[in-house]
């Protein structure tokens, strides 16, 4: 033995759990100042060779069988295997789902217990947290909110709270998250237990998306306890909205299901806001707040809460009532700003439409769905199937996909060879995180959707391993229902039903574009500004004789058709006119594609180098 190796046996390491607690103490006020103290134990010394992805898993598992009564033989097997601290995930899902031996509940604690109290290293601490998720009690939350503060330990010691403490599982949260700045006042209310300056810090927290996406209004609300919150101050009008858009925001459709599936007073908050809801004034601000709150209760995430029988609907019916007072009625004219104009507008054009589902929903539904101007919510075509949302319910990682894409081209049209069809597509973009797909096709008088996969880039644990089983439905109930939601544009604002017609028009008729060397690219109104339609093609030389010049290297064009009053039938039918009398690169602009070939064509590129 080396003097170095004689050294290190002869000096204990001290327990994480001791270094996490004397770091808190020399912080000012308890708490890290960033997302999350960066380390507690570090890497392995210089000179440690790295585990491969599989080495590890295969060391885990050795380490584990048989699932030691002491701390610290678990701990040597660890150290003897070579895991490092970027290994804590792999033991998290391991441990986690490792079959309990029978009868030895109280053993099993006592491991746990002893792991995360004393243990050395990140993966026995982590395996400590794993078992604690399957046996831990509220004994333990003190030390579980020590541990979360420290970023190796934050999302298994959260996991954990979430059953055992959620109020404490969300103040963690909170004090790590990296919208400190606006978020720690209500942090430390919440830790003195003045609930009168708790109130007032969540009135103080700017409700922007910028600020609070699903996650942290989940939080927010599980923090401050706010079913609670909103019982002590049972006439506090300023309270139930900023509850309401919480409820808002943990359902949005762009972010986390689970936010909203996982709040553990999801349907309190509900009862309360909804039941309450008169207080608000009639105001286009809270006429929006309550319509969101519908669109979600009728056919969004709020629809897959276990809600006991018929109080769903009863709500629903409740602020269907509310939306149609005379009072709260809102004039487009009597907003000034633009985007309160556009807001007014959304509401007369959707204000009935989440109350206008059957009561007992059998069958295919499908509602395209768009949210409120103001939160730049992608419109959506939601598919439900006997009542329940698909995408939600499957997927989860992103929205359901657009109107343009699945009704404008019939791409949920059935016939006898099989289609795949993309019902949604990651957040970021399928090449990151996946996307949700099922078979279409049709069977004699039945359609059937089968064969549902998820394509991702990176495996997530999120994800089903296997797809619902096939669901058949009757052809022609199905193929009215596809009609139906085609021919529905009563969700469309002018400028994108303007761009729906073009679009309509060009595919009936191709060769408008294909004279001038172009294809169509895509038509639309973006939700930044709803009062342009915008068409955009693709330009290559020579693909009007059928010979395309460097087909690989396109340039697109984009054309911006502002909405000037007139009907919007009549807005298409000029723009079509147009393409059909005039070389549209002469007068849209250079949108994509390359410098170099946009100068090779004689054309000037938009952008600065």
């Amino acid at each position: 033995m080396t003097a170095r190796d004689e050294r290190e046996a002869l000096t204990c390491p001290p327990a994480l759990y001791d270094l996490a607690l004397s770091l808190l103490r020399a912080a000012p006020d308890g708490g890290p100042r960033r997302p999350g103290y960066r380390s507690l134990a570090g890497a392995r010394p210089a000179g440690a060779d790295p585990l491969s992805r599989q080495e590890a898993v295969d060391g885990i598992r050795e380490a584990l069988e048989p699932l030691p009564d002491d701390p610290a033989e678990l701990q040597r097997r660890f150290d003897r295997c070579g895991l490092q601290d970027r290994h804590r995930h792999l033991v998290w899902r391991l441990v986690a789902a490792l079959p309990l031996p029978a009868g030895r509940t109280e053993a099993v604690r006592v491991l746990a217990r002893g792991l995360t109290r004393s243990g050395t290293s990140v993966p026995a601490v982590t395996a400590g947290l794993a078992l604690l998720l399957r046996v831990g009690e509220p004994g333990d939350v003190e030390e579980l909110a020590v541990l979360g503060l420290f970023r190796e330990f934050t999302g298994p010691a959260i996991a954990v709270l979430d059953v055992l403490d959620p109020p404490c599982a969300a103040e963690i949260w909170l004090a790590v998250n990296r919208r400190q700045q606006e978020l720690r006042p209500l942090v430390r209310a919440v830790r003195t237990g003045d609930r009168q300056a708790v109130r007032a810090e969540l009135l103080a927290v700017p409700l922007t998306p910028r600020v609070v996406g699903s996650a942290t209004a989940r939080r927010m609300a599980a923090t401050a306890q706010l079913p609670d919150l909103l019982d002590e101050y049972p006439a506090d009008a300023d309270l139930l909205a900023v509850a309401g858009r919480l409820l808002v925001r943990m359902g949005c459709s762009r972010d986390d299901p689970d936010d909203l599936l996982g709040y553990h007073d999801a349907l309190r908050l509900y009862d309360t806001v909804v039941t309450r809801a008169a207080l608000l004034a009639p105001t286009l601000d809270h006429a929006a707040l309550l319509l969101s709150l519908a669109l979600d209760l009728s056919s969004g995430t709020g629809v897959l809460l276990d809600w006991p029988s018929g109080r769903r609907e009863e709500l629903l019916d409740h602020l269907g009532r509310l939306l149609a007072e005379p009072r709260r009625a809102v004039a487009d004219t009597d907003a000034q700003e633009p985007e309160q104009r556009r807001r007014a507008r959304w509401l007369h054009r959707t204000g009935r439409r989440p109350f206008d589902l059957p009561a007992a929903p059998e069958g295919l539904r499908i509602e395209v769905v768009s949210g409120d101007p103001a939160d730049r919510n992608p419109v959506e075509t939601r598919i439900l199937i006997d009542g329940r949302p698909v995408v939600p319910a499957l997927f989860g990682l992103g929205p359901a996909t657009r109107p343009d894409d699945l009704l404008d081209e019939g791409g949920l049209r059935a016939g006898p060879e099989p289609r795949e069809v993309r019902l949604a597509e990651a957040a970021c973009v399928e090449e990151c995180c996946g996307a949700l797909y099922v078979t279409v096709r049709r069977d004699g008088d039945q359609v059937v959707w089968e064969n549902w996969r998820w394509s991702e880039a990176t495996p997530s644990s999120r994800l089903p391993l296997v797809g619902p089983p096939a669901r058949r439905f009757d052809a022609a109930a199905y193929d009215q229902e596809i009609a139906r939601a085609e021919a529905d544009c009563s969700w469309s604002w002018r400028a994108r039903t303007v761009a729906r017609l073009i679009k309509a028009g060009l595919i009936e008729r191709p060769e408008l574009l294909t004279r001038w060397d172009a294809s169509r690219g895509w038509i639309s109104s973006h939700s930044e500004d709803p009062d342009t339609a915008v068409v955009t093609f693709w330009y290559q030389p020579g693909l009007a004789a059928g010979k395309p010049d460097r087909p690989d290297r396109p340039l697109q064009f984009c054309w911006d058709l502002r909405d000037d009053g007139t009907p919007p039938e009549a807005q298409a039918a000029a723009a079509l006119r147009r393409l059909a009398e005039e070389d549209p690169k002469s007068y849209a602009r250079v949108y994509a594609g390359s410098r170099e070939r946009a100068e090779e064509l004689g054309f000037t590129w938009p952008y600065p180098t």
